[in-house]
């Protein structure tokens, strides 16, 4: 007898990983090859948070936590709140889970049904829809481009038909595109109007160029908010984030916390507490994220790729490459073969119109960033 396999596990690969993998087995084999596939920091954990990691190795006891977090954890999220936007929020709102991949998968549990309608904007974060799709519930692809900043708006919502749910990024991963605290207000009230819930993914705060990101939580307590130590803070391999829980959905998204995972990693809980007083390094790496930026985007200008997202925040960039192929994963694998340069098929981003695009972060070291650059230069200026 055959045995059967869920339905439920048959969702697209996130292919930045699977670039990853190819990436790192031609780097296995000696190849010299430069990552910007993936977005994560060219930089270690802050200092004081390294720090603290050593000091709770040698004197705490790593166990297991409250499902929901730390306390002190909690209450220096909820000052940071206080700090950076001035806006109230109670510890006894927030929860800590491992990573935001975590907090997805609460939120979409504690807030969605099988079955239900949830918007999101394509070009987006694939491992949105791939999560949806692996609860049964549906993804509504808002197809956004350059005349909406990339970003969705009430016009879109309202061609969609019937919504449950709603998930923003500001800034937004591919594109680097924000969301202004106008439009903000202007989404939270379409979705409160019409009962619709709102997911707030905001992993890129602090990583901005032009202005300052707002949170949808100085608009609206019934959204759910989403944030991250991974990205700003330099911790992806600490897999560590939190969410900002409405009062209807805390218990159901403890219960599930609970069940899932127990507890968030302890040591990283212990270690992460310093992290927000660290914003003088951190900000150390901002700046070189917008240098790299520009290094970018004047190479790719100069080699005629000059269509592509505004990178207002995050560091990637998401680029036109119609006039090249409409086929962006065969570039991917050949940009690798013959560059030893990894970036990723926009198609991870938008299975309706990411075969003309590319991603590239440049989140890296600036050498690298600058190698990277002169190898996809020339490579195009042969003919790609």
């Amino acid at each position: 007898m055959t045995l059967r396999a869920s339905r439920r596990g048959l969702v697209p690969p996130f292919i930045a990983m699977d670039v990853l993998r190819a990436a790192t087995e031609r780097e296995a084999a000696g190849a010299d090859v430069i990552h910007l596939e993936v977005g994560q920091p060219g930089t270690p954990a802050p200092e004081a948070v390294r720090a603290a990691a050593r000091r709770a190795l040698d004197d705490a006891r790593i166990g297991y936590t409250d499902a929901l977090g730390t306390v002190a954890l909690r209450e220096a999220i909820a000052a940071h709140y206080r700090a950076q936007y001035e806006v109230a929020v109670e510890p006894g709102e927030v929860v800590v889970t491992t990573g935001s991949s975590a907090a997805f998968q609460l939120a979409f549990l504690a807030a969605f049904e099988a079955g239900d309608r949830v918007a999101l904007a394509a070009p987006g974060y694939p491992a949105y829809r791939n999560i949806l799709s692996a609860l049964g519930i549906e993804p509504v692809l808002i197809e956004v481009g350059e005349n909406t900043h990339y970003q969705p708006n009430p016009e879109l919502l309202a061609e969609a038909g019937p919504l449950d749910g709603l998930i923003i990024a500001s800034p937004a991963n591919p594109t680097g595109t924000m969301i202004s605290a106008d439009h903000l207000v202007s989404l939270a009230d379409y979705c409160r109007e019409r009962g619709i819930r709102l997911v707030s993914d905001e992993i890129y705060h602090g990583i901005t160029y032009e202005s300052r990101a707002a949170t949808v939580r100085a608009f609206s307590r019934e959204a759910i908010v989403v944030n991250s130590f991974s990205k700003y803070y330099s911790m992806t391999g600490w897999r560590l984030g939190w969410m900002l829980v409405p009062a209807d959905l805390a218990r159901s998204v403890e219960c599930l916390a609970q069940n899932f995972y127990i507890s968030p990693p302890a040591l990283s809980q212990l270690a992460a507490i310093p992290a927000f007083e660290c914003r003088a390094e951190l900000d150390g790496h901002v700046a070189r994220y917008r240098y790299n930026r520009d290094l970018l985007i004047g190479a790719l200008d100069v080699a005629g790729l000059t269509r592509y997202a505004p990178a207002d925040g995050a560091f990637y960039l998401y680029v036109d490459i119609a006039d090249l192929t409409r086929d962006s994963e065969e570039l991917c694998r050949r940009l690798l073969a013959e560059t030893r340069v990894a970036i990723t098929p926009g198609l991870d981003f938008d299975p309706i119109r990411g075969g003309n695009w590319v991603r590239l972060s440049f989140a890296g070291s600036t050498g690298d960033i600058a190698e990277a650059a002169r190898r996809l230069a020339d490579w195009l200026r042969r003919g790609g």
